[in-house]
């Protein structure tokens, strides 16, 4: 009986929520429309668009140098700090466990995404 009145409830703020949304959407997309006109190509034609995409490619493409660079210095510090291990504060191991686990989440959700957001194999 609980569950059904809670589900009621549920059901109530979703619709709210969604009459919320319905009302203020237009307002919103024409607002930010606005805000950012100045980046909206006019006319938006096939052509534009697949100019502004092999430009946004290639724009990427040559910032990989510079990208590479960057990663190397952070891997030449982390070299470095794994080197001063033996001088590290509780600070600097909590950084570095916490970046550890991050990493691994990230590997975690890779994994899952790769498989279609299933969850098979993990036992957490």
């Amino acid at each position: 009986m609980a569950l059904t009145l809670k589900l009621a409830q549920l059901q109530s703020k979703a619709t709210r929520a969604s009459q919320l949304v319905s009302k203020h959407a237009p307002l919103y997309y024409k607002q930010l429309l606005e805000q950012n006109k100045h980046y909206i190509q006019d006319p938006p034609t096939v052509e534009k668009c697949n100019l502004l995409s092999k430009q946004l490619f290639y724009t990427r493409l040559a910032s990989v140098p510079s990208r590479y660079e960057a990663f190397r210095k952070e891997m030449d510090y982390v070299k470095l700090m794994w080197k001063k291990r033996n001088e590290w504060k509780i600070e600097d191991a909590g950084i570095a466990t916490l970046f550890g686990l991050e990493c691994f989440a990230w590997y975690c959700t890779g994994e899952i995404a790769g498989r279609g957001f299933t969850f098979t194999g993990y036992y957490i």
